[in-house]
């Protein structure tokens, strides 16, 4: 077995995680205001269409086109994803709902309709002996559908409470995130094979973007004082939450694929691209669809969630490591 040391993601993943707390934390106590929150504003929305615009152009869609033959484990994949987790996220509500502020239940609601990561799902499928390329496709088509379905979830699960998106949040969504995404795919061809060679720079330009994105949105919140309506016992549920979407998802995307005869290496494959949201696209896209003064609570949810899905699934994968199978398959170096 593995120690902690040895499975790469953690290495990879903690600082960011870390850089994350601490803007949170640097906007709890020197929260952005005046012209420095409005140039902020300004650089956040032009750095997420730049990342968009990143994602489109290293977007290979002839691989993503080969792994979708395989429909039963690409099937499955979105299913967990888009189908058992917003199911799961409205019974938490739910059940949760009156013990919580709207804008805490709406990130609940926001986190279960966002797509999978891309970068440690594979890395965790490598670990673990899974079916690499199957994560590859199945993450890169859960992100290029996460771009219209999470918007499109998000506005069916709480577009009547006044929280979620209106039509014009639609609308920021396309200019936004799709028109760069789509620019990007077309300029693929000729700065496609730059962006995946300098994987590494842009992937730091990947995280500052998103800890900018963090620190504007806490430190509209400070501002706003929406964090003194926050309880300790809000935070709690809500970790508890994100606890028990991951142990059920986990659990049914282990066993779920066993109906349909899956080998061992797609039940991993469903295990982890099916567990794992992506904080990399769901901070920016919250910004861009909810109102600025409940973008910092919609946000903590998927912020709570993401090093529990990174320890969790770091010790799961390296707990799947057996005596006596093939050496791991090489483990790509992606974006998210």
């Amino acid at each position: 077995m593995p120690r902690w040391s040895s499975v790469p993601v953690l290495r990879r993943v903690e600082p960011f995680v870390l850089a994350v707390l601490a803007a949170i934390a640097g906007a709890v106590l020197l929260p952005a205001g005046g012209a420095v929150a409005t140039g902020l504003g300004w650089g956040t929305t032009g750095g997420v269409a730049l990342l968009f615009f990143v994602y489109g152009a290293r977007t290979a869609p002839a691989e993503a086109l080969h792994g979708l033959r395989d429909w039963r484990l690409q099937g499955t994949v979105a299913t967990v994803t888009y189908v058992l987790f917003p199911a799961l996220g409205v019974l938490l509500a739910l059940a949760t709902g009156r013990f919580l502020d709207d804008g805490l239940v709406a990130g609940v609601l926001f986190l279960a309709a966002l797509p999978s990561t891309v970068q440690s799902c594979v890395v965790f499928t490598a670990l673990a002996r899974g079916n690499v390329p199957g994560a590859v496709v199945s993450a890169t088509v859960s992100n290029l559908a996460g771009i219209g379905l999470t918007p499109l979830l998000v506005a069916l699960l709480q577009g009547s409470s006044g929280v979620g998106p209106d039509a014009a949040g639609i609308g920021r969504i396309v200019l936004q995130l799709l028109v760069p995404f789509l620019a990007g795919l077309a300029a693929g061809r000729s700065i496609g094979p730059w962006v995946r060679r300098h994987r590494r720079p842009l992937s730091f330009l990947d995280r500052c973007v998103i800890v900018a994105v963090v620190y504007s949105a806490f430190s509209r919140g400070v501002r706003q004082g929406v964090w003194q309506q926050v309880r300790p016992a809000e935070v709690v549920v809500v970790l508890a939450c994100a606890l028990v979407l991951l142990v059920t998802v986990l659990a049914v995307a282990w066993w779920a694929p066993r109906l349909w005869g899956a080998t061992r290496a797609d039940r991993v494959t469903v295990l982890f691209c099916g567990s794992n949201k992506s904080l990399a696209t769901g901070l920016p896209m919250a910004t861009v669809l909810f109102d600025p003064h409940v973008v910092g609570l919609v946000a903590l949810p998927i912020v709570l969630y993401h090093p529990l899905q990174i320890t969790v699934c770091s010790f799961l994968a390296g707990r799947m490591v057996r005596p006596g199978t093939v050496a791991d398959p090489p483990v790509p170096r992606l974006g998210r």
